[in-house]
């Protein structure tokens, strides 16, 4: 009897299942130092001990989101992508909680939906996953969908489940920190002078830089998540024999260079939805833009939401979809997210 792990396929998977993650993972500021040598982020309130207002109730430094984001999600590969041909997307993710130096995180996740493919080799999974910081702080919660390999082809397709996910996370529901006191803000400090009131639904952003993606970058990055896809590493995983590149690795470098123009967008709060449009490999230089979607005043008179779509391209700033409503093949990320912003 073998004591491998060769990984869930298609057929293991039943809706209602319950997967426990394994090897919870302590965060420090080690990991800090090396997301910011991976993507070069810069604002502010990751990237200073005293950038927030006297009295806020973050205790600095906080983690970037999407650390807790990638931490979260690495958990879960081993369960639910592993055997994986592509992650699909996101929808109704939510941070619930700051994550800081020394917490330690966890993920669970529920199968809620399956699809075999009309091709009969491979289907669809949603799960929502779930991650807790020191095992029973929530700190965020997402769904998403992978296409995932059959083992046997000829295996009964179970009958086709497909979840309802609303559209967006309204925004009554965002979590703003209790007590976050951003009435002295610093703007010179946090790099650009525009809050809230600034933005325009409807306004597109060009984050004007581009970064050239490369093998050893993206695989470090998928290691430090402990994200064990076989897609991400080995060549023989896919028959153009070439790596492809984790989807929250372009996830976090958009991010980064979208500092240029949000650079106040210091928190996010939820991913809407989110698809990775196209694949990504080595060579391929990236840019970022951004749409303003929607504004929403918060609990807090001095934090404001903005709902966001941030695309990752090839192409050029405003190219999104062909005639036909599909994803022009230079997308890459098409991700719609609210930010917490000063007002």
């Amino acid at each position: 009897m073998t004591k491998t792990n060769p990984g869930y396929f298609f057929e293991d998977y039943r809706v209602g299942q319950v997967l426990n993650h394994a090897t919870p993972r302590t965060l420090h500021d080690g990991d800090v130092a090396m997301y910011q040598a991976l993507y070069g982020p810069r604002f502010a309130l990751q990237s200073s001990w005293d950038f927030a207002s006297p009295g806020s109730s973050l205790r600095n430094p906080i983690m970037d989101d999407l650390i807790t984001f990638h931490t979260v999600f690495g958990k879960t590969v081993p369960d639910i992508s592993l055997n994986a041909v592509a992650n699909l997307g996101y929808a109704e993710g939510r941070f619930l909680a700051r994550v800081e130096s020394g917490d330690t995180i966890r993920s669970v996740s529920e199968v809620i939906g399956l699809k075999e493919n009309s091709n009969g080799k491979t289907g669809i999974v949603w799960v929502r996953t779930r991650g807790f910081s020191n095992f029973d702080v929530p700190v965020l919660e997402y769904v998403r969908w992978v296409m995932v390999r059959k083992r046997d082809a000829t295996a009964p397709a179970p009958d086709p489940v497909v979840p309802e996910l609303a559209t967006i996370v309204p925004a009554a529901e965002l979590h703003v920190p209790d007590g976050l006191d951003w009435s002295l803000y610093d703007f010179a400090a946090a790099g650009e002078p525009h809050r809230w009131g600034d933005y325009e639904i409807g306004e597109i952003i060009d984050h004007v830089d581009g970064v050239t993606l490369t093998d050893p970058e993206h695989m470090m990055a998928t290691r430090l998540w402990q994200n064990t896809a076989k897609v991400h590493f080995d060549v023989t995983a896919r028959p153009d024999g070439k790596r492809l590149i984790y989807g929250g690795h372009i996830i976090s470098m958009a991010r980064a260079l979208s500092f240029n123009g949000l650079a106040n967008a210091q928190l996010i709060a939820a991913i809407n939805a989110g698809a990775h449009a196209n694949p990504a490999m080595a060579g391929d230089t990236i840019r970022a833009w951004s749409e303003v979607l929607d504004k929403a005043e918060t609990s807090n008179p001095h934090v404001g939401a903005l709902r966001l779509r941030l695309v990752a391209t090839k192409g050029a700033v405003g190219d999104l979809r062909g005639e036909d409503g599909k994803y022009l093949p230079n997308v890459l990320l098409d991700l719609d997210y609210w930010v917490l912003i000063p007002v």
